[in-house]
């Protein structure tokens, strides 16, 4: 109700005013693009091929894409056509920009102009999104005059034709040959004819001198070389009538293979507009929506990341068997590879907390110097374990079981010790036969 009453005001206002209603945000009654403003910005493309004028006018929503798009051309320069457009969607460079950027590589030239003018392929973009019907209309104005002066017509590059599409007639403009696509460049202020707004001269692209070497300008166009093997990659269009753009959706899959879609009406995706705001009050209300869920989502996925790398790191430690807290029992449960592994993994490194956990025992056992004396044999085997792992010869495996079960009983460990030793089987059998004591043990290293 409350948007309904709105609207009767702006059109009371319009009215009183003197404005037409269409010189006002829907929803906020704030301004939008004057006439002048949209056959301003419109002029540079106003001429364009059908199909490549729609997919500049989906691209110019996404201007942080388009930036980083004409930065990529530039330093590709001779990749053009379906093939490229291939090439950067497996680029991770290109490869979270929009479809409608993507296909704009196909037409490098296209890019590098609009890459000149970034304050003017936003606001192409922002007129885009709060009228498209009426950026549309302006097209036709614009090409009507164009026709008009005489410098609108069917040649070897373009075929221009006038149809009615829903009660109206309008003039389309294709490719002379389907697969093969001419970008033309133009004098706006000479093939419009004279420029009704002065205070709005209309802008100009040049054309960059790498894809426009030679020739000159025929009629106020200069045409480039020929974009051939464009294939899948010119897939937008334009409906006149209804006042919209549309995809063609067999040649937009076929390309597009990892982002396909049901539909060929074109919906502006506001997950892929970063930080650049929108101009009207209109179009922030529409998408801020979108940006919250997007937003949301991507928070969500953030969350489940940090739990799967949680659990995957818990997993790796399960599979090396290594706990630092495990006591003897434990180890001895587990697979003799597993262990012996997980020694050489974390033993070397633990050295000196296998000394800290005997002093600590040797406190908890009440006798002061004999946790000391404990304490310094088993650091004594501890280290002589430790050298001999980092040598490559395990020796005995008293000194490895040290390294998790600490020297509050030394003379439990060596027995330990000797049992483990034992039950290695042929393991053992290849090394010298050594005295069970720490202190021995490193004598016999040296």
């Amino acid at each position: 109700m409350s948007r309904i009453v709105r609207w009767l005001r702006l059109c009371l206002l319009g009215v009183v005013l003197g404005t037409p209603l269409v010189a006002f945000s829907q929803s906020s009654g704030a301004p939008v693009f004057k006439d002048e403003e949209l056959d301003q910005m419109l002029a540079p493309i106003a001429l364009y091929p059908d199909s490549l004028l729609s997919q500049v006018l989906m691209a110019s929503t996404y201007p942080a894409d388009v930036a980083d798009a004409a930065k990529y051309v530039k330093a590709h320069p001779d990749d053009k056509g379906e093939a490229a457009v291939k090439k950067v969607q497996a680029d991770p460079q290109g490869k979270d920009w929009d479809p409608s950027v993507q296909s704009l590589v196909a037409f490098p030239q296209v890019l590098a102009m609009m890459g000149e003018k970034p304050d003017q392929v936003q606001r192409l973009g922002d007129a885009f999104l709060a009228d498209p019907a009426r950026v549309l209309d302006r097209v036709q104005v614009l090409r009507k005059k164009a026709q008009d002066a005489g410098n609108l017509k069917t040649t070897e590059q373009q075929k221009v034709a006038t149809t009615t599409q829903e009660s109206k007639q309008v003039i389309v403009i294709e490719p002379a040959q389907p697969a093969t696509v001419y970008v033309p460049v133009y004098q706006p202020t000479v093939v419009y004819g004279a420029w009704p707004y002065p205070s709005y001269p209309p802008y100009y692209w040049p054309p960059p001198a790498y894809y426009y070497p030679t020739g000159g300008f025929v009629a106020g166009v200069f045409w480039g070389a020929a974009i051939v093997g464009i294939g899948n990659a010119f897939w937008g269009g334009v409906n006149w009538g209804r006042g919209d753009v549309n995809i063609d959706i067999d040649r937009y899959n076929n390309i597009n293979v990892g982002n396909k879609i049901n539909s060929g009406n074109f919906q502006h995706n506001a997950e892929r507009r970063r930080d650049v705001p929108y101009r009207d009050q209109g179009s922030r209300d529409r998408y801020a929506r979108q940006n919250a869920g997007a937003q949301d989502r991507q928070a969500y996925r953030g969350n489940d990341s940090r739990d799967s790398q949680r659990a995957q790191a818990q997993q790796q430690l399960a599979q090396r068997g290594a706990d630092p807290a495990a006591s003897r029992d434990r180890l001895q449960t587990t697979d003799r590879a597993a262990a012996q592994q997980a020694i050489e993994r974390g033993g070397a490194d633990r050295g000196g907390a296998d000394r800290a956990g005997a002093d600590r025992g040797a406190a908890g056992a009440g006798s002061r110097d004999l946790g000391a004396g404990a304490g310094t044999r088993d650091a004594g085997g501890a280290r002589a374990g430790t050298a001999d792992r980092g040598s490559g010869s395990f020796g005995s495996s008293g000194a490895g079981n040290n390294a998790f079960s600490g020297a509050s009983r030394p003379d439990a460990s060596r027995a330990q010790a000797s049992r483990g030793s034992a039950s290695a089987g042929s393991m053992q059998r290849s090394a010298p036969s050594r005295p069970a004591g720490g202190g021995a043990r490193g004598g016999g290293r040296r």
